[in-house]
């Protein structure tokens, strides 16, 4: 049994894919895996801490690090630069996955555009009410979430 999640699972000899693994939601999933025995390759686009910045500083975690703390938890963690709105990085990604590990057994696609641009002329936009958020969030969550998510499908 996990003493982070609280249950077990073996997913030893599983191969998963996560999508935007750097920070958040997608560093926890692709650990949780890790914790379950899987080789888990993670996407992303951060490759230096603090390369994105948040409402309280720059935004921690990479998709390297996420690997490598997959590995720690008693997987296989397998970093990928992965700009999941484009085309040719998500081919690179999965030909490397048929490559090195002949199928992928999980997916999780949780790479989105949020974090894109969270300040616009000094004022930090994420926290604005609906009405009053930029069209080009709108633009960059579907980019990346939604269209990114099919590609990857």
């Amino acid at each position: 049994m996990s003493e982070r999640t609280g249950f077990s699972i073996d997913l030893s000899g599983r191969v998963a894919l996560v999508t935007g693994a750097s920070r958040g939601v997608g560093r926890g999933v692709a650990i949780g895996l890790g914790e379950a025995g899987a080789t888990v390759y993670v996407t992303g686009r951060t490759t230096q801490e603090g390369e994105g910045r948040g409402p309280r500083g720059p935004l921690p975690g990479t998709f390297a690090s996420t690997a490598e703390a997959v590995t720690a938890a008693g997987g296989q963690g397998i970093a990928i630069r992965c700009d999941h709105t484009l085309e040719s990085d998500v081919v690179h990604t999965f030909d490397q996955i048929e490559a090195e590990s002949g199928r992928l057994d999980i997916l999780v696609n949780n790479a989105w555009g949020g974090y894109e641009r969270m300040f616009e002329d000094g004022q930090y936009t994420n926290e604005n009410t609906f009405w009053h958020q930029p069209m080009w969030r709108f633009d960059a969550m579907f980019e990346t979430g939604v269209r990114g998510a099919f590609r990857a499908s």
